[in-house]
Parts: C-alpha cells; sequence; structure tokens
C-alpha cells in the first residue's frame, strides 16, 4: 500500500510567511463542506458562510426532521440568490449507526470504574445503570475485554460528553461494561461505536430510503453521503436505488468510510463511488490513533490516482467554542491539502459551533497558504506515472492542458465540458491556477418531456479542488460551430476579468471539442 506522500522537495520560502494573504474571488482551491444546523440555518449566516467559501452545503439526517432540514434548505436558497455564489447540497444518511435511545433526555452521568448495562430493550428507560440501544444483535458481537465508546462528539466536537466502556461479561442480550472514564451524557441520542466489530444493519436503511424518496427526490440533491460504506456492494445498492428516482440518477454518491471494514474494502470502494469521505471521527475510534495517519494518507493518495474526490472530515473541532484553531488543528489542515484532499469537511463546527462563518474562513486561509506550497511538479509526475501508458484520448489531452497552462504561466485555464467528465481530468492533475469549467447544457428527453441536463454537473464540481463552475446559456450547444463557442469563451473571459482572475496580457488555456477531437489552445489576451 503506497503511502502516496507528498514531500515539499524544496524548502518553503520563508518570506511567504511574511507575505499578507490576499483576499481573491477564489478564497482557496481546496474547497469547504459546512454542515448547516442549529447555529447556520439562518439566512445571513449561511450568506456569510458562502462568502467565506463554503460551496457544498451538508445536511445531516441523523438529527431533527426533514421539515427543519426543509426550512435550512429554503433560506440557503435565498443565500445563495443573494450573494450569487452557487452551492451543492449533500445529503448524509443516518445508515448503520448504532444509538443509545434516551427518551427522556435526562443527564446521565457515568462514574469512572463503575458498571452500566447495554440493552436492546429500548423499553427500559435510560440512566446510569442501563442503556438501552437501537440494536439488538450486540451481545452475538461482543466479547470480555472489547471497547466501546458512546457520545456526543459528533455533534459537539467534545470529547467531555462521551465515555469509554470496557465489555466486562456478555449476558444473555445484554453487554455488561465497565465505566473508564467519568462523563455525563446529555441530550435523546448518542452514538456507540464498537472497535473493529461489523454491525449487521443495513447500510441504507428503510428511514433513509424514505428521507431519500422524499426530501432527497424534492430538491433534487448533488451528492448522498453514504454513511457507514463498508462494500462496494453498498454503492452499487444505493445507485441501484437512486436509479429508479428520476432526477437523482444524475446524484453522485461519496462512500463515507468510517471503521475498519470499509478500509479493508478501500479499494473495490473507490471503484464504484464518484468520491470518498474520510470520516476520521469514527476512524480515530475504530483504528489505534497512531494508524490514522497512514490511512489517511494513503486513501488520499489513491483517491488522487483515480481523479475521484478525497474529502477530509474533523479538522478544527476546538473551534466550535474558540474563535482560533490550536496550532496542531492549523497544521492538520494545511497536511490535508499537502497529502491530496479535495475538500475539507466541517460537522459540528459549523453546525452548533459558535463562530460557523470565521471557521469556513480560517480553514480557507490556511488551505491558501498550504496551496502556494503544493509540490505540483512532483504530483504532476507521480499522477502520469501513475496513469501508465498508452493513456486515454481523454487523459491524454486533460494532462497536456494542465503542463500547458504551467509552461506558459497561465493564470486560468478554461474548460468547456456537458458531463463534467472532462473537467474532472483537469483537475486530477492539480493545475496551480483555478479551472473555470463551462459547463455546457444537454437536451434530453424521457419520452414525455424534453430538458436540459447541466446543473448537476455544474454543482457537482464545487467539490473538486480547483474546479470553478459556470452554467452556459443552452442555447450554445458544447461541439457546435466556432463562431457560438467564440461567444461562451467571450462570456467565460468576461467572467474571469469582472472576478479579477484574468487581467490583460494574462494568457489563458482553453479546452474544448470540436467534432470528435478535443483541442487544447493557449490564447494570449489584449487590453
Amino acid at each position: 500500500m503506497h503511502s502516496g506522500h507528498l514531500l515539499l522537495e524544496e524548502p518553503i520560502r520563508m518570506v511567504s510567511i511574511l507575505e499578507p494573504s490576499k483576499p481573491s474571488f477564489f478564497p482557496a482551491m481546496t474547497k469547504i463542506v459546512g454542515t448547516l444546523g442549529p447555529k447556520s440555518r439562518s439566512v445571513d449566516v449561511i450568506s456569510g458562510c458562502l462568502k467565506a467559501g463554503m460551496s457544498v452545503a451538508r445536511f445531516d439526517f441523523s438529527w431533527c426532521d426533514p421539515d427543519y432540514h426543509q426550512e435550512t434548505l429554503e433560506n440557503l436558497k435565498s443565500a445563495v440568490k443573494t450573494t450569487k455564489k452557487l452551492c451543492a447540497v449533500m445529503l448524509d444518511t443516518v445508515g448503520a449507526e448504532m444509538q443509545v435511545v434516551n427518551k427522556s433526555e435526562k443527564s446521565i452521568s457515568l462514574q469512572a470504574d463503575g458498571q452500566v448495562v447495554l440493552t436492546p430493550d429500548q423499553g427500559q428507560e435510560a440512566s446510569s445503570q442501563i442503556l438501552p440501544i437501537n440494536f439488538d444483535g450486540l451481545a452475538k458481537s461482543m466479547k470480555k475485554g472489547d471497547t466501546i465508546f458512546v457520545g456526543q462528539y459528533l455533534f459537539t466536537g467534545s470529547e467531555t460528553t462521551s465515555v469509554w466502556l470496557e465489555v466486562a461479561e456478555v449476558a444473555g442480550h445484554d453487554v455488561v461494561c465497565t465505566i473508564k472514564n467519568s462523563a455525563t451524557l446529555t441530550g435523546a441520542l448518542f452514538t456507540l461505536h464498537a472497535s473493529q466489530i461489523h454491525i449487521d444493519l443495513p447500510t441504507l436503511s428503510e428511514k433513509d430510503k424514505e428521507v431519500i424518496r422524499t426530501w432527497g427526490v424534492k430538491n433534487k440533491i448533488d451528492f448522498l453521503s453514504l454513511s457507514y460504506t463498508r462494500h462496494a456492494e453498498d454503492v452499487r445498492q444505493a445507485r441501484e436505488f437512486l436509479s429508479e428516482l428520476g432526477d437523482l440518477s444524475q446524484t453522485q454518491i461519496f462512500a463515507k468510510i468510517e471503521n475498519v471494514e470499509g478500509l479493508t474494502h478501500f479499494d473495490e470502494i473507490l471503484q464504484e463511488a464518484d468520491g470518498i469521505i474520510l470520516s476520521r471521527g469514527n476512524l480515530g475510534i475504530d483504528l489505534p490513533p497512531e494508524k490514522v495517519f497512514f490511512f489517511q494518507k494513503s486513501a488520499l493518495y489513491k483517491c488522487n490516482m483515480a481523479g475521484k474526490a478525497a474529502v477530509l472530515t474533523r479538522v478544527v473541532d476546538s473551534m466550535t467554542d474558540n474563535l482560533r484553531p490550536t496550532r496542531a488543528e492549523a497544521t492538520d489542515v494545511a497536511n490535508a491539502v499537502l497529502d491530496g484532499s479535495d475538500a475539507i469537511l466541517l460537522g459540528a463546527e459549523t453546525l452548533r459551533g459558535l463562530y460557523p462563518v470565521e471557521t469556513i474562513s480560517t480553514v480557507g486561509k490556511i488551505c491558501a497558504e498550504a496551496e502556494k506550497v503544493f509540490n505540483q511538479d512532483l504530483y504532476f509526475k507521480k499522477t502520469v506515472k501513475f496513469v501508465g501508458e498508452p493513456m486515454t484520448h481523454l487523459e491524454s489531452i486533460a494532462s497536456s492542458a494542465v503542463r500547458a497552462a504551467i509552461k506558459v504561466k497561465a493564470s486560468i485555464i478554461i474548460c468547456f465540458t456537458s458531463s463534467g467528465r472532462a473537467a474532472r481530468l483537469i483537475a486530477k492533475y492539480r493545475p496551480t491556477m483555478p479551472v473555470l469549467s463551462v459547463v455546457i447544457p444537454r437536451l434530453e428527453t424521457n419520452q414525455l418531456k424534453w430538458n436540459f441536463s447541466g446543473a448537476f454537473q455544474a454543482r457537482q464540481s464545487l467539490i473538486v479542488r480547483g474546479l470553478f463552475p459556470m452554467l452556459a446559456d443552452p442555447r450554445h450547444p458544447a461541439e457546435s460551430t466556432s463562431a457560438t463557442s467564440e461567444s461562451i469563451l467571450k462570456v467565460a473571459l468576461d467572467h474571469g476579468k469582472a472576478s479579477g482572475v484574468i487581467k490583460s496580457h494574462d494568457r489563458v488555456v482553453v479546452f474544448q471539442k470540436v467534432g470528435d477531437a478535443s483541442v487544447v489552445k493557449i490564447i494570449e489576451l489584449e487590453d
């Protein structure tokens, strides 16, 4: 297994540390996924998040009802209109998650060295002595000495609301545990995680399917985050389910890897999924802490070589309550960029954190600094070597476009695409300049009505590092006469100029299809 690390082979120019970060139209090439919730659902706060650099909004269905999320989404739509910043929508499923059910919502105090019983009998009241759970197969999977983690770290970002348990004995369907640390559990739901144990729960639960069928279809979700993906078959089944739901056949599936089982089958999962989310919160519990970094580097490397988006979670937990990240967290974000992440996913920090906008802004600034020293040359050579020869026609042209753009110091690459595939391939080679992906809508029919595709493809590039979408006028076909292509190109160049990315005398690399051929051209702008 390659660790796939990207070393900075030349020393970092120290001067860059003293240069102020320049604000720009593209705050960073690395994307930021923000989870919307109690502290980030008003139009004002969402507008602030979009301006700060959030390009994907995540709706986590492991808590709260669809009506609540719908209200948040309507506010997101208003914010997109007023800020004129595109944003994609990600639905995050509950998946095979074990939970402690606390119907009364009373606080539960657990004392170190005491004992507590986990029972599948949900009729029991949760207390310091007994915790009812939503899974009746736990006793069959556990043995004396196994560790179990119970807590709310996913919602709070704080480890003080979490407890470690050690299995003392299995008594019928119940599991008797010794409490390893004192903690107070508050709220209605706590996640329960048993280290390295196969949980016989479906990856897409009936509740998940219902939410996707109703909320997902109504809102034409761009991404489905498939929680607790453990096998390639999980992704295939989800894809089959989505394909029957009209527009959702275009929804991309991101496999969320949360445990050792998912890591074991990582290669097959990567082949089936459109992208990967490395859920470091759960992985950090399932893996020994000293192994986490290795799997992170290895998984990101594999995603990069496959040209599939990789998203990393749990980077600035302390910003849930603080205005600045710790030194370790700031370094962690930068390393995620240097390791090859496409996007950083913020959970508790934006969901219920006190500073959602500042968190997005801070993460964006750290990403931008790391991108300045990302060793593009080494990365490019690695990728070309990995892909090998003969390259496919499209891969060859995409890598040539990036090489040309770097050689002529182009300020931007403009890529015309209808499926989004060409733009993603260009982004795979990690150019140092932004890629403006001009999505040309295609006219499609389902025998009943005609409609234009393109909006999905444009929004789905909002999770790929360095890709910035623009939806062209559908009256301009992607592969038509040179006159219409020229007019779209003019619109794209004007957009680049207005946003300050392109100045006069700059060079621009353009990738487009002309008939059956793919063409890369270099344009030098006049005044």
